[in-house]
């Protein structure tokens, strides 16, 4: 099912038909790491708007994997940049993979070269020159 702009999806819909929990709500909990200020503030709003919950932020990918450890409740789907300080978001994936195997995880580039290389990291990837359509998308898929 694709997603029109003009039409919002109700993820508590979604999450009850894939994990079988009908009429029971499910906040979709969103770690977001990205080291742009404006561009984080950003991204909550959009998702949101849409039914998600951003339950933590790391501005960094040093910072990302050191909180992504101490979470008690793991999100759902952390996005991710990947070229930021410190530690990229490939690096920073892989380890958050190995702490947790079943982490999902999107990184944002406009790097289309490290598409594979994300890929074959078990992770996804989008291209940074992204719409909300194309984000939200995105995020459907991995749920």
């Amino acid at each position: 099912m694709k997603i029109g702009l003009n039409k919002r999806v109700n993820y508590v819909d979604l999450v009850d038909k894939k994990f079988g929990n009908p009429g029971k709500i499910k906040i979709i909990k969103v770690f977001l790491v990205e080291d742009d200020e404006d561009l984080r503030l950003l991204y909550e709003r959009i998702l949101a708007s849409f039914g998600f919950k951003v339950v933590e932020f790391a501005a960094n990918g040093k910072e990302a994997v050191e909180k992504y450890k101490s979470l008690s409740l793991k999100p759902d789907v952390t996005i991710m940049d990947y070229q930021m300080p410190l530690k990229n978001g490939i690096e920073a994936g892989k380890e958050i993979i190995k702490h947790n195997p079943k982490a999902k995880i999107l990184i944002l580039s406009a790097d289309r070269n490290i598409k594979e290389k994300v890929l074959s990291n078990n992770m996804n990837f989008l291209d940074k020159a992204f719409n909300i359509k194309e984000l939200l998308n995105k995020l459907q898929e991995l749920l």
